[in-house]
Order: C-alpha cells, then structure tokens, then sequence
C-alpha cells in the first residue's frame, strides 16, 4: 500500500525486495508485486514543487486489490499521528481477516496499529517515533531499538533500511536462506541482520581498523570451536578490546553473532542437503545434535526436521504430479 503521493524510497522497499529472483516460479506465489492506493488526505496540488513530484511512486492499482493479497506491505509516511483514512483501514482489516501477512515499515505500523490488527501484539518503529506509538497506541507492545519484530502475522520494522530486512526475513521464511541470499545480491543489501540487532550501532572511528576480516574468517571456520579468545586472537587485540569494538560494530556480542551464523548456514544446509541432523549440526559447528535441536528450536520455533520438510513439500508443489501410471 501506498499513498497518493509516497516517497520513492520508502514505498519501493517491499517492490524491491519482491522484484528479484527467488529461484523459484512466479507461480510459487512470489511475484513482483504491486502498488496499491491508499486512501491518505487529498494534499494540495501546489503543495508539491516538481522536484518532489519527481522522487514519488504512485499506485499501480486500486486499494481494494490489497484485500486479495497474500502479503501486504504498509511503507512509511510522514506524520503518522495523523488520523487514517477509514478506507485505508477497512482494506487492512479485511486482508487481515482473509489470513495475509501484514509488513509495516518505518511509520507504517502507525496504520497497522490503527486497523486495530496490534491490538495486545508487539511491534516496533523507528527510533524517532517509539514514544509516539506507544502513547498513541497503550494497547499495543512497542519495543525499542530493534531491527524487526514477528508477531503472528505481522512484521514490524524499524526505519526503510530495516524494511528491506523485514522483507528478506519473509522471503527467507517462505522460500529458504538461499533464495533470500540471492535476493539481498540482487538488491544489494547485506544478507542476514537478526532482529535482535539494534537499530543503530557506533561506527569505527576513522583510520581504525574494524573487525570485518575478523567476521570473514569466523563464518569461513563456522565449524569449528570458536571461542572469544580465539576470535581475539585473529584480530591480534586483546579480549576486553575485541569484545567491545565487535559490540559496537555489530550490536550484538561476539558469541551471541556467532551463534546466528552458525544458525543460518545450518538452514541453508537442512534447505539443500539430505545430510543426516547430525552432520548439519557438526558442520554447522553446534557440537551435538542435541545442542542443535534446542538451539534451532529456542530460535525458529520448529524443529531442524520440520523445518528441512517445509521445503521438501515445497518442493514436491511445484513439481507437480507425477505421470499418471
């Protein structure tokens, strides 16, 4: 959903993101994606001068099309505390209630909250307007500094950036790491930031060297016992030093980073490998498989098993039936 007019660079993420090669067949359900109108404000025509004009996206078809679709994608607006239009709501709350998966970027969950659809749910949004959100939305649980929050079936997230991991974390759900890799190559954004990440984090002083070659080797011996201290060592720093520079740059600790990696190169392997959960967890440097169960588990809410037949059934969908006998 969009409104008339949206800015550009908040309304293409989810068209972004939806645009690039998944891997997989349109018919899986993944399409481009379409702009459809929002209700927003008749704004005065002399208001926009045509520089403006020229940096906005328009709808592509109507607001009722929005009731029909499997995942709907609310950007960000300006002056969010601003009552929504009854219609814009009206579509929300009908594509809810039909069972589509709603993504609010930046401001966006301002008009999610609105629908009603947040009602008792957690949720985030930019830094900026967390407080506005919560004092204009009490009964919805707004938490601060994150990238993303998942909440049924909803997915919140932080400012435009975070949009475009809003919607590589969907494609990541619906179609596997390796189709979201390919789509964050396509978009060029990084792969994998976890919604535990914050919002902002501190960026390395200039002329001091940051911990990237370190990251690098980690994810290369991701099967292998890796410690603080032998992370520390690669970086030739000391291990109080290392451990608050990789907090700053990455805002998470180094084992809590490491233990994502290692969580997403597992799935990426129950995704395209028949290896025994075993050997995953082994390869995906876990220690046990037992250590892998509860971990996968804590994490994704499902098993290695079910997870990996998610996509086997995936699998077998599109390939259709076989030759009758």
């Amino acid at each position: 959903m969009c409104g008339d007019p949206a800015p550009t660079r908040r309304a293409g993420t989810g068209t972004g993101t939806g645009g690039a090669d998944t891997g997989t067949d349109t018919e899986a359900g993944f399409d481009t994606g379409d702009r459809v109108e929002a209700a927003a404000e008749e704004r005065a025509a002399e208001e926009a001068s045509a520089r403006d004009l020229a940096a906005q996206l328009g709808p592509t078809r109507p607001l009722a099309d929005a009731t029909r679709a499997d995942i709907v994608v609310v950007p960000g607006y300006d002056e969010p505390e601003l009552p929504v239009a009854e219609a814009a709501l009206t579509v929300l709350r009908a594509a809810v209630a039909r069972g589509a998966r709603v993504v609010a970027v930046c401001t966006g969950v301002f008009a999610l909250a609105a629908s009603g659809a947040l009602d008792g749910r957690t949720a985030t949004t930019h830094w900026r307007y967390t407080d506005r959100l919560r004092a204009l939305r009490p009964e919805v649980d707004v938490v601060e500094n994150r990238l993303l929050v998942e909440d049924g079936p909803f997915v919140t997230s932080a400012g435009a950036g975070a949009g475009i991991d809003a919607c590589l974390h969907v494609v990541r759900t619906d179609f596997g790491s390796s189709a979201a890799d390919g789509v964050a190559k396509e978009v060029v954004s990084p792969a994998l930031r976890h919604a535990d990440e914050p919002q902002y984090s501190r960026v390395p002083a200039p002329g001091r060297a940051n911990l990237r070659a370190t990251r690098e080797w980690a994810i290369a011996h991701v099967a292998e016992p890796l410690t603080v201290q032998r992370l520390a060592d690669h970086s030739l720093l000391s291990r109080r030093t290392f451990v608050r520079r990789f907090t700053r740059e990455t805002g998470l600790p180094p084992m809590r980073w490491l233990a994502l990696q290692r969580l997403h190169h597992a799935r990426r392997l129950l995704e395209t490998s028949d290896w025994s959960i075993e050997r995953v967890a082994g390869a995906a440097g876990f220690g046990s498989a037992a250590n892998f169960r509860a971990f996968f588990r804590r994490e994704l809410g499902i098993t290695p098993s079910a997870y990996r037949g998610q996509f086997v059934e995936a699998e077998e969908s599109l390939a259709g039936p076989g030759p009758a006998a």
